[in-house]
């Protein structure tokens, strides 16, 4: 199996404007000695920095939420943050957006549908997104911005 990943258009749109991002923030540096940018958006942890960045690049704001609780002085403290949260919350164009990650066989919880019903329902809007793929993401998120628009 090769270790090659797949460079979607989606893809190449994201190391673009991220190497545009490099030329505007360091314009003495010439083009060639600018490291190409590459996501490998396979696995949740890279599917979650190529959301975050393209949304960030975009103008917007984006982070991750980490709900895992910490391990300290030899026992587990719990992550205060409310069971089901979304792995990237999100700000573009007056609207919120709430993010889960879900890679390959992995599925919501009940308690992330929940979040996902209350998210939706709130009287602020928002959008609930549940990225599989970078390019379905890409997709659902440009979409939604013709609906808010």
């Amino acid at each position: 199996m090769s270790n090659k990943v797949n460079r979607s258009k989606h893809i190449k749109h994201l190391e673009q404007l991220q190497m545009e991002q490099y030329k505007n923030r360091y314009p003495s540096v010439p083009d060639h000695a600018i490291p190409r940018p590459k996501y490998q958006h396979t696995k949740s942890n890279g599917l979650t920095k190529a959301i975050c960045d393209y949304i960030d690049l975009l103008g917007g704001w984006a982070t991750r939420i980490n709900t895992m609780g910490v391990y300290r002085d030899g026992r587990w403290t719990k992550s205060t943050t409310k069971l089901g949260t979304a792995d990237i919350w999100a700000q573009y164009n007056n609207t919120g957006y709430a993010i889960e990650v879900k890679i390959g066989a992995d599925k919501q919880s009940e308690e992330q549908k929940q979040v996902q019903r209350e998210f939706t329902k709130a009287k602020s809007g928002g959008v609930y997104i549940i990225a599989k793929t970078f390019d379905q993401f890409y997709e659902d998120f440009n979409n939604s911005l013709k609906k808010v628009l």
